[in-house]
């Protein structure tokens, strides 16, 4: 099958997955570019649709070799689907996994976000999180979405690799301290050294401009990051990386 006008209605399906609207009606998100969509090809995600641009026979090759169905599309048709000025030669729709919280957290840490708002922030906080081993990811109200074309982007792979759910923050932070997680809060009127912790802890991240709410950060250990320096604060996915390595080796 080629595909090789803007207008045919497949193009505009897999278009309107660029917004959260389009993604949150149809349960399907967008990945673009030969890592991003073979790495969740690998993790044993299941393509709604494969397009490749006409002439990358490399990739059909690796297509073929898995089994996966594709249609060849043409520039034009590229260009209306991807979301980067330049467009990779493949992208495909995806089944968004369900982002529902577990009945029982996985041991170890939980990485939760409190509205945080940049894209490209949370995909780097997921690679993180994923980088240093954490048990998955809690998105709470007020984040942006962790399928968005940017923050996939930003986490390079790991949406695939590591848990996400989504919740209400308060709600699952307490059932989280019931169930023996400690939970650590970056905050500015926290204390610059923690307590011992045990192996089962949650780090909350908050809001790029207001910090963790107080709802969240409410009976919660609260931490302020040690600044030598002269600069005030950090970007937020420096921020937590920086806790994520802390609280994955104390």
């Amino acid at each position: 099958m080629n595909v090789t006008s803007p207008k045919n209605e497949l193009v505009k399906q897999l278009a309107r997955l660029r917004t959260r609207k389009g993604r949150s009606e149809s349960d399907l998100h967008l990945i673009e570019g030969e890592r991003l969509v073979f790495d969740a090809l690998e993790a044993g995600m299941q393509p709604e649709r494969v397009l490749v641009r006409e002439g990358e026979e490399a990739i059909m090759r690796r297509l073929d070799e898995m089994g996966v169905p594709y249609a060849e599309a043409s520039e034009r048709v590229m260009a209306a689907v991807c979301d980067t000025e330049t467009p990779q030669g493949v992208c495909a729709s995806l089944h968004t996994p369900g982002l529902t919280p577990p009945a029982e957290y996985p041991k170890g840490l939980i990485v939760a976000l409190d509205r945080l708002q940049d894209p490209g922030n949370l995909g780097t906080v997921i690679r993180t999180a994923d980088a240093f081993g954490a048990a998955g990811v809690l998105i709470g109200e007020g984040t942006t979405d962790p399928y968005s074309p940017k923050a996939l982007r930003a986490a390079m792979g790991s949406t695939y690799h590591i848990p996400i759910w989504q919740g209400s923050l308060p709600s699952e932070l307490k059932r989280l301290r019931e169930s023996g997680f400690a939970a650590v809060c970056g905050h500015l009127k926290g204390d610059e050294t923690l307590p011992p912790l045990p192996e089962n802890r949650v780090l909350i991240i908050g809001n790029e401009a207001n910090g963790v709410s107080d709802e969240a950060a409410e009976g919660c250990i609260l931490y302020r990051l040690p600044m030598r320096g002269r600069a005030e604060s950090l970007n937020a996915a420096v921020f937590a990386a920086i806790l994520i390595h802390k609280l994955s080796e104390d």
